[in-house]
């Protein structure tokens, strides 16, 4: 008899961590960018925006400590959840561009 195994290689934590790294990277980047090239209120949102970006990645490496341990095959762990990764990816620099933009649009 053969075995059917219904399984979902969408996983909603890895989603999460992945919106909230990228989110980081793009918030730090970003920061970077406004403080070094702004000019007065440019400069300290800047500066807030890189503080939050490295809040954020320490946050999203704690709260990845226990759930990246690969238990399948290369398959079912890495080559089809990258599909979606990849959406997540678009996520979380859409949202910290965006978080990036209102900032800037308010000084």
């Amino acid at each position: 008899m053969s075995t059917v195994y219904l399984w979902n290689p969408w996983n909603w934590e890895v989603f999460f961590l992945v919106v909230l790294s990228l989110m980081a990277i793009a918030l730090v980047v970003l920061g970077a960018l406004t403080t070094y090239f702004g000019s007065g209120k440019s400069r300290i949102v800047g500066a807030v925006l890189l503080v939050v970006g490295v809040v954020v990645g320490i946050l999203t490496i704690f709260l990845s400590l226990d759930i990246f341990k690969p238990d399948g095959g290369l398959i079912e762990t890495v080559i089809i959840p990258t599909f979606y990764y990849a959406i997540a990816g678009v996520v979380g620099v859409a949202i910290g561009l965006l978080v990036f933009l209102a900032a800037i649009m308010k000084t």
